[in-house]
C-alpha cells in the first residue's frame, strides 16, 4: 500500500483540496503507484466524497488530535506551508511537497518553502503547478532534514518572518 497524505492543518485551503481530489489528479496519483489518498481538510468548505475501489481509496477527515500517525503511514506528504505541518513531515523523514496558498498575501510561507527547497529538503509548488510537479519530481533527490534541531528551525523561521531584523 502506498499512501499520499494531504494536510492543511487547522486552517482551510480549499484550492488545494479541490485540486488534489480532481479526477485528473487522482488519476495521476494512482499512475504514480499510490493506492490511497488521505485528505485532512481542516475548516475547508470543499469536502470530497470518500470512495474506495479495488485499486484506490480516498479518505477525508477534518481534524484529529494528532496527525503523527497519518504522516508516519504516508509515503508522500502534500502540505500547506504552515511551519508546524512542514516540520512534522520533515522530522519524520517523509518526502514533502509544500503547496503555497497564493491567496495569502503575506507570504513568508513562500520564503520558508523556498529556503528548504534550496537546501534540498522538499519540493514546493502552487495549486496550479501541483499536477505537473507530481509527474516530474524525483523523490530520491531529497535530502533528509536534520532531525532534532527545532531551535535551528525556529531561528530560521524568525529570520524568514522578519522578527529578527
Amino acid at each position: 500500500m502506498k499512501c499520499v497524505f494531504v494536510t492543511v492543518g487547522t486552517t482551510s485551503f480549499d484550492d488545494l483540496i479541490a485540486c488534489v481530489s480532481a479526477p485528473d489528479s487522482l488519476q495521476k496519483i494512482e499512475s504514480l503507484g499510490y493506492n490511497r489518498l488521505i485528505l485532512q481538510i481542516g475548516r475547508g468548505t470543499v469536502v470530497p466524497e470518500p470512495f474506495s475501489t479495488e485499486s484506490f481509496t480516498l479518505d477525508v477527515y477534518r481534524y484529529k488530535d494528532s496527525l503523527k500517525e497519518d504522516i508516519q503511514k504516508a509515503d508522500l506528504v502534500i502540505s500547506h506551508a504552515g511551519a508546524g505541518s512542514c516540520l512534522e513531515a520533515l522530522e519524520k523523514g517523509k518526502p514533502l511537497v509544500v503547496v503555497i496558498n497564493e491567496k495569502l498575501m503575506n507570504n513568508h510561507q513562500l520564503e520558508l518553502a523556498k529556503q528548504l527547497h534550496k537546501e534540498g529538503h522538499l519540493f514546493y509548488c502552487t495549486c496550479s503547478t501541483l499536477p505537473g510537479l507530481l509527474q516530474s519530481m524525483d523523490l530520491s533527490t531529497l535530502k533528509c532534514y536534520p532531525p532534532g534541531q527545532p531551535e535551528k528551525f525556529s531561528a530560521f523561521l524568525d529570520k524568514v518572518v522578519g522578527l529578527q531584523k
